[in-house]
């Protein structure tokens, strides 16, 4: 382990510190193995390769059409039926479970979504 940790690859604070065999963020909670912090000093912060239903890299302000039929869970449920267009998609990194963009989608309002059901137009 070298002498000057490397700061969080999640938000770039320089105050990361050790607890065990993991590396931890007190600003945001991150924890990551050493082995990772190598890997991820090549690449910057807040760039990760986050890929559609068919591989497709996802930026911030991308257009996504839902790819499956998604049952919307809590806040009187309902369907995000396949063919829906969601414009301006924000990709976070402190999602719940793996929804990993954020997004206004029509009907329903501000709600996190997976990549894995989406599919990039364009």
């Amino acid at each position: 382990m070298p002498d000057q940790l490397p700061p969080c690859p999640a938000c770039a604070e320089s105050f990361t510190y050790e607890q065990g065999a993991l590396l931890v963020c007190p600003m945001c909670g991150h924890e990551w193995s050493a082995d990772e912090a190598s890997d991820t000093d090549s690449a910057p912060v807040g760039t990760s390769d986050v890929k559609d239903s068919v591989g497709n890299i996802l930026a911030d302000g991308d257009t996504v059409i839902v790819a499956t039929t998604v049952k919307v869970k809590g806040g009187g449920g309902g369907v995000i039926k396949a063919g829906t267009k969601v414009r301006g998609i924000r990709l976070i990194t402190d999602g719940v479970g793996d929804h990993d963009i954020d997004a206004n989608v029509p009907g329903f309002g501000r709600m996190q979504l997976k990549s894995s059901v989406v599919k990039k137009v364009g």
